[in-house]
């Protein structure tokens, strides 16, 4: 035996302890130290909401976002209100039903704007503007709003959509009270923003 081989003999134990020791490292590190996979967040393409009050207003509008960076359309259809008129129509920032439409909250406002106009860069982004009722105190909702959003930091979901009993002046009322609430008005129907199959639990009136 020539003294390459003893050697290499001489310090096979070592070598094989230090290959089970690192086996035995990796090993460890996968099933106690490796971090755990985030989980990836869901994105949310339609949630709806069923508007209810003590008016006898009620009706459903729904929110639907092809993907998170795209516009929200909002359809719907509203019913039992005074024929041919405006009404205030927001976001707030409560999904709390638990009082009435009254426990809903302010408007949604995350980004401490003054209140205006859907189209002004100085809004709120709860502010949705007004709706319109026809001959028969029915409306259609068809709209697109670019700020609000069913995903991310300025989701709306689990939030209150709340028809007022008056007009939005959309700010320029020329008064402090326009500049929060848009002189709207009382609040006569509202209802929770929900994922469709969580609907029946979260919007209730």
């Amino acid at each position: 035996m020539d003294t390459y081989q003893r050697t290499w003999q001489n310090k096979q134990p070592l070598v094989f302890t230090a290959l089970g020791t690192l086996a035995a490292a990796f090993l460890f590190w996968v099933a106690f130290l490796r971090p755990a996979p985030v989980p990836a967040v869901p994105v949310i393409t339609k949630a709806v909401a069923v508007l209810k009050g003590d008016s006898g207003v009620s009706g459903t509008v729904t929110f639907a976002q092809t993907v998170p960076t795209a516009a929200v359309t909002v359809t719907g259809e509203l019913r039992g209100l005074d024929p041919r008129a405006e009404r205030g129509f927001h976001i707030h920032t409560s999904g709390d039903l638990s009082a009435g439409c009254v426990s809903a909250g302010a408007h949604y406002n995350p980004l401490g704007k003054k209140h205006g106009a859907p189209s002004a860069d100085e809004r709120h982004v709860g502010d949705l503007g007004n709706v319109l009722s026809d001959a028969q105190g029915a409306v259609q909702i068809s709209m697109e709003d670019r700020l609000i959003s069913l995903n991310g930091p300025l989701s709306i979901v689990g939030r209150a959509v709340v028809l007022h009993a008056g007009t939005d002046d959309l700010g320029k009322g020329g008064n402090e009270d326009s500049l929060q609430t848009g002189n709207a008005g009382g609040r006569v129907a509202c209802g929770v923003i929900g994922r469709p199959r969580f609907l029946s639990a979260r919007s209730r009136f």
